[in-house]
């Protein structure tokens, strides 16, 4: 993996799971139910509006990576994002990881190893 290649690929990775994570955090705190009113909330605060701008640079940088690789290996190197959400929910907003999550952490991480490696 040439050095641009693996530097878009860890920004993708950073805007993605920012955002995710950003999203998360707009949706947990505030009114409880559903509805208008919770969803005038989420939209008052700050999160939701920045886990939009991630989401706009990480488009940028999806569609310079994948200018680079092809499209194949660059969804199965962009399912890292899956273990980055996982450990940080976990860290951020005490979710649950069970021996399965655990497993399919591990077996994520391996298969993005190979496709990198074989990059």
């Amino acid at each position: 993996m040439t050095p641009t290649v693996l530097l878009l690929w860890l920004i993708v990775e950073l805007f993605d799971t920012t955002g995710q994570l950003t999203f998360k955090a707009a949706a947990s705190h505030g009114i409880e139910g559903d509805g208008l009113a919770h969803w005038r909330h989420m939209l008052v605060r700050p999160w939701i509006w920045l886990g939009g701008a991630c989401y706009v640079f990480e488009f940028l940088a999806w569609i310079a990576f994948l200018s680079l690789i092809p499209l194949g290996r660059g969804i199965l190197l962009g399912s890292i994002n899956i273990v980055a959400i996982m450990l940080a929910g976990r860290l951020l907003f005490g979710e649950r990881l069970t021996r399965l999550r655990v497993l399919g952490i591990a077996l994520v991480a391996l298969g993005v190893a190979i496709v990198g490696a074989g990059t």
